[in-house]
């Protein structure tokens, strides 16, 4: 999250509203300032006296404040907001929205407001799909409100199905990804991350020590600055970023088939994942049993899967990724030429694998460009604005 950003957090009467507490204890910890401002019926599922204590501001729950100098705070809090957030917002709430209703505060500072206004829905199933209020998502959406959700799963009400409001930590992902420049709208991006697993027999496998971590590092810093992004995913344990096309594709095999089927009309093409150069020729049927003679297996060359869009009429933009454990930049610049990228980046393979954390050299005609040690989710931003300068 970006330092110094200002957001009023509105709250709104629904169960979903003990998510906020969770959800303004992350924001602060990002170093986001938050107001929270609480509609009547919210003080009802949970007390300014919490929210306070969460935000280490004044909670706002009414248009009467003396506290504020001119004792407007439905104009004074929105002024200096980089944002507004409602969350949880009910069907009520954004019917309200629709309308230009200002009856309380929550509803007069969004309609006074010169920032941006996110909205999260939550609320039973039957609301969401009433037809009434899929009018009121198109026609909050066709005026520039930012729709958060909902999510699909189990409701209080006991129900399951399209409704619920995102957890605290997917709105703040989310939250992350409006504050981001958005250097690549408009662009498809198709990524490749994680390893591959080669099967020997049904229950062993060939593969790597790749977590996957850069790659959906890079597909969520992608999605952040405006671009459609699918990614192809090998053996991974993390969960999916929001808002992208994930597709599972554990052989190099059937990573490669994944890539060439959704390679048309990508702009840029960035291979991360850890795929493995050889297979087995053959793969049992059935578990090899354990004996006391040695066992022999013949391994094949995978398809490269880098090369092959590289070298595709009208390829995208190709970026590749070279892990080495010794002489890395010389050997990275070696397959940069060798597979005629216009960008690779290297890095330690020691360093890199199962890390949180990167550091890693661009690699271009224009020389070596190293990054700092960071975050992998910072490394991909500054890659990708890398990659952004050169297109």
């Amino acid at each position: 999250m970006q330092k110094n950003k200002s957001l009023v957090l509105g709250i709104t009467g629904g169960i979903a509203a003990y998510k906020a507490a969770e959800l303004v204890r992350l924001l602060v910890k990002s170093g986001v300032d938050v107001r929270v401002v609480m509609t009547e019926s919210a003080c009802q599922f949970i007390t300014p006296v919490t929210m306070q204590a969460l935000s280490g501001k004044p909670v706002f729950t009414g248009m009467w404040n003396s506290s504020v100098s001119n004792g407007m705070p439905h104009i004074e809090l929105s002024r200096h907001a980089d944002a507004i957030l409602v969350a949880p917002a009910s069907a009520d709430f954004m019917a309200k929205l629709v309308h230009g209703r200002a009856d309380d505060l929550l509803s007069t500072l969004c309609l006074a407001r010169d920032c941006p206004l996110l909205v999260a829905p939550a609320m039973n199933k039957q609301m969401w799909e009433n037809a009434a209020t899929q009018r009121n998502i198109k026609q909050l959406q066709a005026d520039g409100i930012e729709i958060l959700g909902p999510d699909n799963g189990e409701q209080a009400c006991g129900e399951v199905g399209l409704g619920r409001m995102l957890e605290a930590e997917d709105l703040l992902y989310l939250i992350e990804a409006h504050f981001q420049p958005k250097l690549l709208k408009g662009k498809n991006i198709l990524i490749t991350a994680g390893a591959t697993l080669e099967m020997i027999d049904p229950v062993r496998a060939i593969t790597n020590l790749s977590s996957g971590k850069m790659g959906y590092a890079i597909a969520q810093a992608a999605f952040e600055m405006g671009a459609e992004v699918t990614l192809v995913s090998g053996a991974s344990a993390l969960k999916p970023p929001l808002g992208i096309n994930t597709i599972s594709a554990t052989s190099a095999e059937a990573m490669y088939q994944s890539v060439m089927q959704n390679i048309v009309n990508q702009d840029i093409f960035i291979g991360v994942a850890a795929v493995a150069d050889y297979s087995p020729i053959i793969t049992s049927d059935q578990k090899i049993k354990k004996s006391e003679s040695s066992l022999t297996i013949e391994l094949k060359p995978n398809k490269d899967i880098l090369a092959q869009v590289a070298s595709l009429p009208n390829a995208p933009f190709c970026v590749g990724f070279a892990a080495e454990t010794e002489n890395i930049l010389e050997y990275a610049e070696q397959k940069r030429l060798r597979k005629i990228l216009p960008l690779l980046v290297a890095n330690d393979a020691s360093d890199a694998l199962g890390s949180d954390h990167n550091s890693v050299t661009l690699l271009d005609k224009n020389g070596a460009h190293p990054l700092p040690r960071a975050p992998k989710i910072e490394v991909a931003r500054l890659l990708l604005q890398h990659v952004a300068g050169m297109l």
